[in-house]
């Protein structure tokens, strides 16, 4: 079966989408077959990104490894088992649909509660959190006291995966292995990022995720998805010497697929 990868959080902003199509397109350069789902039906960041990949690429003659991305299939109401949700039909009916071909799915969520959103979250072996790395951020994984920076509960984000996890539990499958990415770490604000790794670190333990280096914010992934591109793809375009921001971008994401430990993957790019 596919390894199910999903990218979510309950909010917008926090890198799902980039860190979405740069796990999915290394994972592919190393000569896996992912697939791709994006369950943001309104806005779509992360099928417009293939989208505008797949454009350039018949534009210039390319032929970069790209994630097989699909649309969620439509359903005919009359076809829904008796109190079915369409929705989950849906998502069960895309995945079951690329699991036969694919060693990866990666599921990119909306940054908002949805039902779709909900249901994949349950479908995860492994779920990536993005967040900006600020306590307005963390509000979405726990409660905290303003003055002594405690963590005083958890959010209805982490009780979501909390009901994942027991979902799995009872089903019988793998535990979700969580993976928290701290994204857009500012190197001027070194109390900010001791204040938020700390707690972080204090959370972790008492709800399960494991913390990992995201993406620090630069210019170049604005730059990068009209094209539909990747750091992994610039040589491809006759890019040979990167400058240091790209070259450190491009360590970034190869520490950030090794931090997923996903299974069978060694890191050569």
């Amino acid at each position: 079966m596919a390894h199910i990868i999903v990218m979510g959080n309950e909010k917008g902003g926090s890198g799902k989408s980039t860190t979405s199509m740069h796990v999915a397109t290394a994972l592919a350069r190393m000569g896996w077959k992912v697939g791709a789902l994006d369950l943001d039906l309104r806005q779509r960041s992360f099928g417009r990104y293939v989208e505008n990949r797949l454009a350039f690429m018949d534009r210039e003659g390319l032929d970069l490894p790209t994630p097989d991305y699909r649309e969620l299939p439509e359903v005919d109401a009359a076809s829904l088992a008796p109190g079915e949700n369409p929705y989950d039909h849906r998502l069960s009916s895309a995945v079951a649909e690329m699991e036969p071909s694919c060693d990866f799915i990666l599921i990119d969520c909306p940054g908002s509660h949805t039902r779709l959103s909900q249901v994949a979250h349950s479908l995860a072996d492994t779920l990536v959190t993005p967040l900006n790395d600020s306590f307005i951020d963390f509000d979405l994984l726990a409660r905290i006291d303003p003055v002594t920076s405690k963590v005083i509960g958890p959010s209805i984000y982490s009780e979501m995966v909390w009901s994942a996890r027991q979902l799995r539990a009872k089903a019988g499958l793998n535990p979700i292995d969580w993976v928290v990415l701290r994204n857009r770490v500012g190197a001027q604000q070194m109390h900010n990022k001791r204040k938020v790794g700390a707690a972080l670190e204090q959370l972790s333990k008492r709800i399960g995720f494991r913390v990992a280096p995201g993406f620090s914010e630069r210019v170049i992934f604005r730059e990068l998805f009209p094209r539909g591109l990747t750091l992994l793809d610039l040589k491809d375009l006759g890019v040979e010497n990167l400058n240091i921001s790209n070259v450190a971008a491009r360590q970034e994401l190869r520490e950030l697929v090794k931090e997923l430990q996903l299974p069978n993957v060694s890191i050569d790019f």
